[in-house]
């Protein structure tokens, strides 16, 4: 039985939308001259990712002569909001109390964050929460 392909990111697809969110359509040469200095990939490397990304969903392309131009379909935030669901799922049983829980009690949280947390909770609407 073959495995069960997954909808999340992986570190690879999320370097490539990061690009497409940045830079809008873009064609496989754009997105492997965009790459940072350091992670850059082969054409081939692109190429088969963003076919995957277009098969998860998160992409789609029209044709203009003979390259094919991407663009993404799903915003940063939606997939970031979608990932953060995933995470509050596997590993907090859908508590977002615990979720909380566990980043307030990491070591490296400066006072300046801990403030602007402790405002966003007091400022939170319950209407607002349960759109989240």
């Amino acid at each position: 039985m073959p495995p069960k392909r997954s909808n999340t990111l992986t570190e690879a697809e999320l370097r490539l939308m990061k690009i497409l969110w940045q830079r809008g359509d873009s064609a496989v040469t754009d997105l492997v001259s965009a790459m940072p200095e350091g992670e850059t990939l082969a054409y081939n490397s692109v190429l088969t990712t963003i076919r995957i990304l277009e098969r998860k969903g998160y992409v789609e392309h029209r044709q203009e002569g003979r390259a094919f131009i991407y663009r993404p379909l799903i915003a940063e935030n939606e997939a970031g909001r979608s990932e953060v669901r995933r995470v509050l799922n596997r590993f907090f049983g859908n508590s977002r109390e615990q979720l909380l829980l566990s980043l307030l009690n990491d070591e490296e949280i400066s006072p300046e964050e801990l403030e602007r947390l402790k405002d966003a909770i007091r400022d939170a609407s319950p209407d607002s929460l349960d759109e989240a």
